[in-house]
């Protein structure tokens, strides 16, 4: 069984006044079981300041994280805040790691830190807890593909990092207090331990009926779409083409990706087009897959994040929720940027279960088979525009 605490601050520049609060609010060490992990999100001004470091230095258990543009916990208020969320336990094992530095999509420095980590276990993982590096050449695709292959398939739940910068310049994963633009880092939970996960994007009256068929793409790169040229594919639809070429508004109309392989449909957030007239994808589109258009906007977030989390709460119980959200959803709220995450401490305020929720900038969850529930087997991707549950 595991056991959830968590405290925050929005104390930035005092550094011996936030790990108080922090500590405060964490109260009796003792109570701490065998095995305890933290998991914190913050801004990076957190870091620059050195309470972050001074922070893991401080409390007597490992500490990974993200830099992030908002993330709540009971009570906390405003998006400036520095997240952490406790994870204790007599019976569930944790196990964390960091990668060597990354220059590129190779599994490699993946596969040596995984391996170090799950040895420190006594039991094969039951789930993975990751955060990714924004700055590595490499997508959200490969690091969910990857750990699949490396882990045989191990459930992961996760995120790659953003930060509170306007370009993300700044967007880090944290491993015991420090903060690296370049390395994956990651905790494996194994023992009594049955994660359950929940997915919100676009809800299905916001996608088109009409369906089409990807016929040419690499990676993230779509070229044509039923034959044609995907800008062809997308003014058909409506989609208006500015004079330059361009797709008005290209973001805020994802694909919806059926891979058909029996599994349930996931999003990819259109970037721009090319000057070669290809969609750059926010995640991989194999050829063959079939793709709808949707449509999302403030509505459609608050409204999807509130049925998911309705969804949770309608089956009961947990230790904690881990929730992530796109950055997407976050810039879709417009003028109320903090709608979501105000959505969620409200809702979260009814029960007594321990939360964290971080923006994203992809998202990392298992999906099951259509029409299989929650308990149907699962099967590791990468998302875009979409909310991310992992009830344990």
């Amino acid at each position: 069984m595991i056991k959830a605490y968590t405290a925050y601050t929005a104390e930035v520049d005092d550094v011996e006044t936030a790990v108080a609060e922090i500590m405060e609010q964490l109260g009796d060490m003792s109570r701490l079981r065998e095995n305890t992990v933290g998991l914190l999100a913050c801004y990076s001004d957190f870091v620059d300041s050195g309470v972050v470091k001074k922070l893991c230095a401080a409390l007597p258990f490992g500490v990974i994280g993200t830099t992030t543009l908002g993330s709540v916990i009971r009570d906390s208020e405003g998006r400036m805040t520095l997240s952490l969320i406790v994870l204790t336990s007599d019976d569930a094992e944790f196990a964390t790691a960091v990668t060597e530095p990354m220059t590129a999509a190779d599994e490699a420095p993946l596969a040596a830190a995984y391996g170090e980590a799950s040895r420190e276990l006594s039991v094969r993982p039951a789930l993975m807890v990751t955060f990714a590096p924004l700055h590595v050449n490499a997508s959200g695709d490969f690091y969910v593909d990857a750990f699949s292959r490396i882990s045989g398939g191990v459930p992961n739940f996760g995120m790659l990092t953003v930060d509170n910068t306007s370009d993300y310049s700044s967007a880090a994963v944290i491993c015991e207090g420090e903060a690296y633009a370049d390395r994956c880092a990651f905790l494996l939970i194994g023992g009594s331990v049955k994660p359950e996960f929940f997915t919100a994007s676009v809800p299905s009256e916001r996608v088109s009926a009409e369906k089409a068929v990807i016929t040419g793409s690499a990676g993230n790169m779509v070229s044509t779409v039923n034959g044609s040229p995907v800008a062809d594919y997308l003014v058909k639809l409506g989609l208006k083409k500015n004079t330059d070429g361009s797709i008005i508004g290209i973001n805020s109309f994802p694909f919806v990706v059926d891979y058909n392989d029996g599994t349930l449909p996931v999003v990819r957030v259109m970037f721009a087009l090319t000057p070669e007239g290809e969609a750059v994808c926010g995640g991989d589109i194999p050829e063959g897959a079939t793709i709808s258009v949707g449509h999302i906007d403030a509505d459609e977030v608050l409204s999807t994040t509130r049925a998911a989390l309705s969804d949770v709460a309608a089956r009961g119980g947990g230790a904690c929720f881990l929730m992530f959200s796109c950055v997407g959803r976050y810039f879709a709220l417009g003028h109320k940027p903090a709608a979501e995450m105000d959505l969620v401490r409200e809702f979260m305020g009814g029960n007594e279960i321990p939360f964290m929720f971080v923006y994203s900038g992809g998202e990392m969850c298992p999906v099951g088979q259509k029409g299989g529930g929650n308990g149907s087997t699962l099967t590791n991707r990468n998302h875009n525009d979409t909310f991310i549950l992992c009830r344990l």
